[in-house]
């Protein structure tokens, strides 16, 4: 009987993976070079200006406020269900889903685990700045604002950096940022940036933002996608930790159902009462027995046969004594066995 495993999805995955190296040599790993830290540097002082003009309640507050007084959404309500579908690529669910898928694919191509990877530290990073940055700074919305020209800062708000904003460069970013060359590298990175800043563009339109909120949140996801190869390492580790987690669980569920053939298990045979040296004792009669039948006459072999030593057994482990003839009832028709023979009649004549 031959049982073989049969290979789930999970099996059909990781041997895709198994096909080729993790990491293929053709795709470049982006590295911390001197152009990206200083483009890090000039980011990031760009993000603690825009925070700081907010705070002093500068030009850029003001800004923020004819924004809002102009109401872009019934300047122009023509445009508004169409900004309504648009805003959702800045929504985290719908996009970590259809980025996701994606990258999912191009890890099957690619035999790595490394986009997927990519994807989940940037959104975790995400996660920790950005929620920090709302909850610490507490900014109010236009449609919350108390007073009029104020920055509305600390006042229990979650709105300041753009989370839309930020989200939408760091989704679509990662595709860049995941390019196999550089000229894909390129198109990407300016597909991601505009597509961001309509996103933004669009909270400013429906009034759910300020303007100052969209540019903070552009600075805010682009320091992620800058910082990300400082992570590489702990995505290559991680890459590896996964991989010698998945061969122990092979392992392992190797040794607890072997593979190949399986022994059908005999059926049990049911020996009787005896010891082994009464087998052999009763080997050694039975040979005995056929050696003397040549030479011995009838009536000394039956005398050697009853005499013979062997196992003895009382009379309530012996077969029941049967009375002699035949045990089947008398028949009318029929003689009884021995007696003569009952006379028939002539016929004829």
């Amino acid at each position: 009987m031959r049982t073989e495993r049969k290979p789930t999805r999970l099996d059909r995955v990781f041997a895709r993976l198994d096909r080729e190296p993790e990491r293929p040599a053709h795709i470049s790993v982006p590295e911390m070079s001197r152009h990206r830290i200083v483009l890090l540097g000039a980011t990031l002082a760009f993000y603690v200006a825009i925070v700081w003009a907010v705070v002093i309640t500068s030009w850029l507050v003001r800004l923020d406020w004819q924004v809002m007084f102009f109401r872009p959404y019934q300047q122009w309500s023509e445009i508004h269900a169409f900004v309504d579908y648009y805003v959702v690529l800045g929504q985290r669910g719908p996009t970590a889903v259809m980025v996701a898928a994606w990258l999912g694919w191009r890890s099957w191509r690619q035999h790595t685990l490394r986009p997927l990877l990519a994807l989940g530290v940037s959104l975790l990073l995400l996660n920790l700045t950005v929620g920090a940055a709302k909850l610490g700074m507490g900014r109010l919305g236009p449609h919350y604002a108390t007073a009029i020209g104020s920055n509305e800062m600390w006042l229990g708000g979650d709105i300041f950096p753009s989370g839309h904003t930020a989200n939408a460069v760091v989704t679509w970013g990662i595709l860049a940022y995941l390019a196999s060359t550089p000229r894909a590298r390129r198109w990407l990175s300016a597909l991601s940036a505009v597509t961001s800043l309509g996103v933004g563009l669009s909270t400013v339109y429906l009034g759910t933002h300020w303007l100052s909120d969209v540019l903070l949140g552009w600075a805010a996801g682009l320091l992620i996608l800058l910082a990300l190869p400082w992570f590489e390492p702990l995505i290559a580790r991680s890459e590896t930790w996964i991989f010698d987690l998945r061969d122990r669980w092979r392992a392992r569920r190797a040794d607890a159902v072997p593979q190949g053939t399986v022994p059908v298990e005999a059926p049990v045979l049911l020996k009787p009462l005896t010891t082994a040296t009464d087998d052999e004792a009763a080997a050694r009669e039975a040979s005995t027995a056929a050696r003397e039948t040549s030479s011995t006459p009838r009536s000394a072999r039956q005398t050697a046969y009853h005499l013979a030593p062997g196992p003895h057994t009382v009379r309530a482990e012996r077969m029941p004594v049967t009375p002699a003839g035949s045990r089947r009832p008398a028949h009318p028709d029929r003689p009884t066995r021995g007696g003569a023979p009952t006379a028939r009649p002539l016929t004829g004549g």
